[in-house]
């Protein structure tokens, strides 16, 4: 500890709140503009999230409801044994996406410009 003189502790400081407003500006992203609604991998509705409504999408194994309110969207019910995808809550930034896999049902909230987690060949 007697090697650090307060010039080292003033640039750790300054990295890790760099490091901190980075994390946040990346794992928030944009402000999601629409929900992008699939059903069995193909496209079923694109929608605003400016607008409320609730959408009845068919799947295999029965109908999954959304809901769109205040610039967001959950799942509200869905056929599925587990219910993981009604427990993922609100989307509410550009990228969130929930997955009903039994029912072949997703819901991902997209903005102005296209974002990818991974990039694949």
């Amino acid at each position: 500890m007697r090697l650090i003189k307060p010039g080292d502790w003033l640039v750790m400081v300054l990295g890790l709140a760099l490091a901190g407003f980075l994390f946040s500006q990346i794992r928030h992203g944009g402000e999601a503009q629409q929900a992008l609604i699939r059903k069995g991998g193909e496209v079923f509705a694109e929608v605003s999230l400016f607008q409320e409504r609730r959408i009845s999408v068919p799947g295999p194994l029965g109908v999954s409801m959304i809901a769109i309110s205040g610039g967001a969207a959950r799942i509200v019910q869905d056929p599925g044994p587990r219910q993981y995808c009604v427990r993922q809550g609100w989307l509410r930034h550009e990228g969130d996406v929930a997955v009903c896999l039994p029912n072949q049902v997703s819901v991902e909230l997209v903005g102005r410009k296209k974002r990818y987690d991974s990039l694949n060949y």
